[in-house]
């Protein structure tokens, strides 16, 4: 019986193994992500664990508002120049909800008495208070 006879090309072989196994070892890890999802992105952002949100926004565009909430600079100033247009009549129906002594839900100028009385009573409320304001403008 013959025993074989070792190739040349053997050792070639068994060092190219070899460096399939090292290329593998060397193989590129997970890259973490800069960009923050989800529902605290705006909060790692704020803090400085992200770069941005998946909206773009960046930490210089956030803030947080008066009740603590991490918001977007452009959002709250957008909310506020709305609610003037509304700041009136907001003010005008807390103040008719007193002075009628209306405690609870009571759907505006809905189908209930009470409800079209609170209406009136918010409307000649916000009135007046613009008489008085275009009298003491002027």
């Amino acid at each position: 019986m013959a025993l074989p006879v070792p190739s040349a090309a053997a050792p070639v072989m068994k060092k190219a193994k070899r460096v399939a196994k090292v290329a593998k070892v060397m193989k590129k890890g997970k890259r973490i992500s800069k960009i923050a999802r989800g529902r605290f992105a705006k909060a790692l952002v704020f803090r400085g664990s992200k770069e941005k949100t998946v909206g773009g926004l960046k930490k210089d565009s956030l803030m947080k508002n008066k009740r603590g909430k991490i918001v977007s600079k452009r959002a709250n100033a957008r909310g506020k120049q709305v609610y003037k247009q509304i700041e009136s009549w907001t003010e005008a129906h807390m103040a008719a909800r007193s002075a009628m002594g209306v405690s609870g839900w009571v759907s505006l100028n809905g189908k209930t008495l009470q409800g079209k009385a609170l209406y009136i009573k918010t409307k000649a409320l916000r009135a007046a208070k613009r008489v008085s304001a275009s009298s003491a403008g002027a």
